[in-house]
C-alpha cells in the first residue's frame, strides 16, 4: 500500500524555512559575539530547548499529516541526530589531532557546523530531484549505505582509537604548493611576514572539518531519503538535527570519547536502511536487465514503523553498552 503525499503548502515551506533560518542565524551570531565557550548549564538549557521543539515537531506532524508521516520525521530525526553526534566526535578528533587551541576551536566549529548545514541543504535539493526523475537512484543510495555501513564496521575494529583528520591527503598536497606557520595565531586562517602570506594550522583543521562535513552529507541524506520520500520530512528532520549543535559539542565533548560502540549503531542503522532503499527499488524496478524490467510485487517492504523500532533499539543499545565498557575501564 502507496502512503499518499504530504502535499505540503508553500506557505508552509516559507514559513518553516523562514524559523529555522532565522533561529540558526541568531544562534550563531550568539555565539559568535560571546567571548568565552557555554558553559555545561546553558549547554544543557540549549539543548534540551532544541530538542523539545524536535520532539514537539513531531507531534505538529502527526496532528496535522498524521501518524504514518509522523512516524517517517521521528525515524528521520533520530537517525540524522546521531550521525551529527558521530560528526562532532570527528570535530573531537580533529581539534585534538591538529592541537587547535581553545579560541580558535571556537571559530573552527562554528563554521564546521555551518559547512555542514549548507552540505545538507544542498544534497537534500539534488537528492530530491533525483528521486523524482529516476527510480533506478534507490539502488544507487542502498548500495552506498551498505557500502559505508561495511566501512565503519570495518573502521572500528581496525584503527579504533587511533583515528586519522579526514581530508589528509588533501591537506599534505596544500601544504606543499602554500607557505605554513607550525604555530597557530589565534583566530587567524593566514598571516603576513616578510611580506609574504603564511596560512596557519587552523586552515588545515578547516579543510578536515569541511572533508568530514562532505562525507557525512553523502552519508546522512541517503540515509533519510531511505525513510521517508516527503523533502518537507527530509528538510526538517535535518534542519532539527543540526539545530545547536554548537551547544551540543560543548555538553557531550567530555562523553563524545566514551561512546566507543557509537560507530557499530551507525553501521547496523545504516546497513539497514540500505537493504529497505535496495528493496524499494526492486519494487519500482524499471532496469530492463533487472527482472526484466517489471517491479518485484510478492516483495514485501520494510515498514517504517519497523525501521523506528530498530533504530532506536540499535542507538539505546550502543549507547548503554559504550557507556558500561568506559566505566568498566575506569
Amino acid at each position: 500500500m502507496t502512503t499518499p503525499s504530504m502535499n505540503v503548502p508553500l506557505e508552509v515551506w516559507a514559513i518553516t524555512a523562514i524559523i529555522i533560518t532565522a533561529v540558526i542565524f541568531i544562534d550563531l551570531v550568539f555565539q559568535l559575539k560571546r567571548k568565552g565557550d557555554p558553559t555545561f548549564k546553558e549547554s544543557a538549557i540549549f539543548t534540551s530547548v532544541f530538542l523539545a521543539a524536535a520532539i514537539g515537531f513531531y507531534f505538529y506532524v502527526d496532528q496535522v499529516w498524521g501518524k504514518p508521516f509522523g512516524s517517517e520525521y521521528l525515524a528521520g530525526f533520530i537517525t540524522e541526530y546521531s550521525l551529527s553526534i558521530d560528526n562532532l566526535f570527528i570535530f573531537l578528533i580533529i581539534f585534538s589531532k591538529l592541537a587547535v587551541p581553545e579560541k580558535a576551536k571556537r571559530q573552527a566549529l562554528t563554521i564546521g557546523i555551518l559547512i555542514a548545514l549548507v552540505l545538507r541543504f544542498i544534497f537534500i535539493a539534488i537528492g530530491a530531484v533525483a528521486i523524482a526523475r529516476f527510480s533506478w537512484v534507490f539502488y544507487l543510495f542502498g548500495a552506498f549505505l551498505i557500502y559505508t555501513a561495511y566501512t565503519l564496521l570495518r573502521d572500528h575494529f581496525k584503527s579504533h582509537g587511533s583515528e586519522d583528520a579526514p581530508g589528509g591527503k588533501f591537506i599534505d598536497f596544500i601544504k606543499r604548493r602554500v607557505n605554513v606557520t607550525d604555530d597557530y595565531h589565534g583566530a587567524k586562517i593566514f598571516i603576513k611576514k616578510n611580506g609574504k602570506r603564511y596560512y596557519t594550522p587552523l586552515l588545515f583543521a578547516m579543510i578536515a572539518i569541511g572533508s568530514a562535513d562532505l562525507l557525512f552529507a553523502l552519508d546522512s541524506i541517503p540515509a533519510v531519503y531511505g525513510l521517508t520520500k516527503e523533502p518537507y520530512i527530509v528538510f526538517t528532520a535535518n534542519a532539527f538535527a543540526l539545530l545547536g549543535l554548537r551547544h551540543l559539542f560543548f555538553l557531550l565533548s567530555g562523553l563524545l570519547t566514551r561512546l566507543v560502540y557509537l560507530g557499530i549503531g551507525l553501521s547496523v542503522i545504516l546497513a539497514w536502511i540500505g537493504v529497505k532503499l535496495v528493496i524499494h527499488a526492486l519494487h519500482e524496478n524499471e532496469l530492463p536487465f533487472i527482472n526484466g524490467g517489471k517491479h518485484f510485487e510478492g516483495l514485501p517492504e520494510i515498514s517504517t514503523n519497523l525501521s523506528l523500532g530498530v533504530i532506536l533499539v540499535t542507538i539505546t543499545v550502543a549507547t548503554v553498552a559504550s557507556l558500561l565498557k568506559t566505566r568498566v575501564k575506569k
